[in-house]
């Protein structure tokens, strides 16, 4: 398996043999990509089948030595490469809601068969960077709020997109969790903020076997990360002993030749500027020791002769958007569409009942499958949520109105049997930032930061006096990360949140509403009443400092009370926790009860692992989710589970000793379907010296 790291290292005899015989030239040929970020965008400008990416990009290759060259294809919500062919799936902060690591491993597989049949070996698709604040534009590509989530659902994928023998490539490494200010901010933290918060899932993703990272644009504590020895050097390849290779982020990803040389940079992405000419003069200079390109050069060719020698898989372009990878995509939306609120068992609609059915609001008809920078994805086509609510409603009239003027709005409301405002965000509220007057652009203005959480102006006066008239008005929120509902959570009978859902996803929002599909997704972040009980980010800004808390970490610290909770979803059904039993062996804590579906339908629930350290004699979270399991019930069938929490997952990183420590405490241990603790069970375990 391609994901396991000493098949790769099997290869360094082979690689050190290779680079051996190279000139300086040639290794350092193996640094630079071949095609310049500028010729990209202005031919995207000439030609929108020419967008970024629409091909792999290259870099490297000595094909005398047999040495593939790296075909970069980035993603995340699939692959970027072609026009009108690829499986757009619903974005990573949906895919984290279904907590489903079976089908996040099956995505990524799809995932690696497009690639292949592309033409690509490499995906640069595996965002990893934690939302500081949910404001952050780009919060849509990660899984969520939670280190210990994102390094499950990383791995996940990397493991699926590696079967298929295609590199994955973790970015953006590391503190990138900004966008207007990503190319010049600062960032800045403890020691302990580092590596328990920011760091972690990084980690865990690289000791599951991801073979590639990218560096990011900002700079960490002074120094850019495209050549930060710091982090490139020190954490990544020596501590963490990485074995494969580093690549820039695209235009700006590196600013120096010999800083980046030193600091650990191995390729320079997507055009070759510092490297080069350049880098070969810096080396013939003494300013850039040749080790450091044999280094280079042996990560890069173990890293691509292992993956061609695992096999490289040839597949036909007929599987590029296959109806078996669109039924991942629906099944995906499926499972991480999560129903907030249900009054009055509102939701699902009966179709017998439901004669006249009101669809409102400007996304309703809306291609919006997300951002619209690196990650856009284009499929051959794309089910809205009114084509999918329309598809569901058999035998219903449904009326589709913008919503933009209230009075006729109202009007429609008050004779409908029900009403579905569609409301939230578009690629031009969030996603990669761009600017018109900026070297750092695809096609214009657009995307950036989320300085307000809540929803737009317009959408919450048509939430409010549409509640008013009829109390039978469904929400259904669409957006990247967090959006606040205490201004019209009142006045909305059901609500469900989801996200950028695919290209199948206005189906699966049908589905869910006519009660064909049971909702089962979690919320992989907090919903706060006020954007105020989140950590401050200054989105335009030179410097900015991380706090050890964020997210539902905080709220609890904090004694405050969200919205919504961390984990939560409801359900068409009910589920029952019972027996819950907590002990301790010589590696993990073991977590056990049975759950029972006690409801009518069949359903799935996201059993939660949370871990307390009230003991501490640190200062730590009040509980941190450590497990989670996902388990589909038939009604009043019933499972017996137990999740194991690693004594790893219980070290805190203590700055004097430079190393990750347990302490011998009593632990609480939560079990429960979310972070409330009214949604919870507890128990206690002492770790102890002979447990270890």
């Amino acid at each position: 398996m391609i994901c396991d790291r000493e098949y790769r290292l099997k290869h360094t005899e082979e690689a050190q043999s290779i680079v051996d015989q190279l000139t300086l030239e040639e290794k350092v040929s193996l640094m630079s990509g071949d095609m310049p970020l500028d010729k990209i965008l202005a031919e995207a400008r000439m030609s929108p089948e020419k967008h970024y990416n629409h091909v792999p990009c290259s870099a490297g290759g000595l094909p005398e030595y047999h040495v593939p060259p790296v075909l970069f294809c980035d993603g995340s919500r699939g692959v970027v490469c072609g026009t009108g062919k690829s499986t757009c799936f619903p974005v990573a902060m949906l895919r984290g809601a279904s907590f489903d690591t079976e089908l996040e491993e099956k995505i990524g597989e799809a995932i690696g068969r497009e690639i292949r049949a592309y033409g690509g070996n490499f995906f640069g698709g595996v965002c990893l960077n934690l939302p500081y604040n949910p404001g952050w534009g780009r919060s849509q590509e990660t899984y969520g709020e939670d280190s210990f989530h994102m390094g499950e659902m990383g791995s996940a994928i990397v493991e699926g997109v590696q079967n298929e023998n295609v590199i994955a490539c973790l970015k953006h490494f590391a503190f990138n969790q900004m966008e207007i200010s990503r190319f010049t901010v600062d960032v800045d933290c403890s020691p302990r903020t580092e590596r328990e918060v920011f760091l972690a899932h990084f980690k865990k993703c690289i000791d599951r076997g991801a073979a590639a990272v990218m560096s990011s644009y900002n700079k960490y504590k002074g120094t850019y990360c495209g050549h930060n020895d710091y982090l490139l050097n020190q954490v990544l390849k020596d501590e963490w002993g990485f074995d494969g290779f580093v690549m820039s982020d695209f235009g700006s990803g590196i600013r120096d030749t010999v800083e980046a040389a030193n600091g650990g940079q191995n390729i320079e992405m997507s055009g070759t500027t510092y490297f080069g000419d350049k880098l070969v003069q810096a080396v013939m200079s003494g300013k850039v020791p040749e080790r450091k390109i044999n280094d280079a050069a042996l990560r890069i060719i173990r890293t691509m002769i292992s993956f061609r020698d695992a096999g490289s898989h040839k597949y036909p372009e007929s599987v590029i958007g296959c109806k078996e990878h669109i039924a991942l995509a629906l099944q995906s939306a499926r499972e991480g569409i999560t129903l907030l609120q249900n009054k009055n068992a509102l939701l699902p609609l009966d179709r017998k009942h439901t004669k006249r059915l009101v669809v409102m609001g400007n996304l309703a008809n809306a291609d919006n499958l997300g951002d619209h920078g690196s990650s856009q994805v284009f499929p051959p086509y794309n089910t809205t949520p009114l084509n999918g609510i329309s598809a569901a409603a058999s035998g219903s009239e449904v009326i589709f109105y913008d919503g933009e003027n209230l009075a006729h709005a109202k009007e429609l409301a008050v004779s409908a049997d029900a009403v579905v405002i569609i409301a939230g965000y578009n690629y031009n509220d969030e996603g990669e930032y761009t600017t018109q007057n900026s070297d750092e652009t695809y096609t214009g203005a657009r995307g950036g930061d989320r300085y307000d959480l809540g929803l737009h102006k317009n959408d919450i006066r048509l939430i409010q006096e549409t509640g008013a008239v009829n109390p039978r008005t469904i929400v259904v929120m669409i957006g990247g990360s967090t959006i606040t509902t205490s201004e019209w959570q009142d006045s909305a009978g059901a609500i469900l949140m989801a996200y950028y859902p695919g290209m199948e996803g206005g189906t699966a929002i049908g589905e869910i509403l006519f009660g064909d599909v049971n909702p089962s997704g979690k919320l992989p972040f907090v919903i706060p009443v006020s954007q105020n009980d989140l950590p401050h980010v200054e989105w335009e800004t030179d410097a900015q400092f991380y706090e050890y808390y964020h997210g539902y970490e905080k709220l609890d610290k904090e004694g405050i009370r969200p919205s919504f909770p961390y984990g939560f979803g409801l359900s068409y059904t009910t589920f029952d926790i019972r027996d819950a039993a907590f002990s301790a062996d010589n590696e993990a804590i073991a977590a056990s009860c049975s759950i029972i579906n006690t409801g009518s339908r069949r359903g799935a629930e996201v059993v939660q692992l949370y871990i307390g350290f009230r003991n501490s004699s640190v200062d730590r979270p009040v509980k941190s989710l450590k497990g989670f399991q996902r388990i589909t019930l038939d009604p009043g069938e019933e499972k017996r589970i137990t999740i194991r929490c690693p004594f790893d997952e219980l070290k805190w990183y203590d700055p004097k000793t430079r190393q990750f420590e347990l302490e011998e405490i009593e632990y609480e241990v939560y079990l429960g379907s979310s972070s409330d603790e009214k949604d919870l069970v507890m128990g206690t375990v002492t770790v102890k010296e002979e447990n270890k």
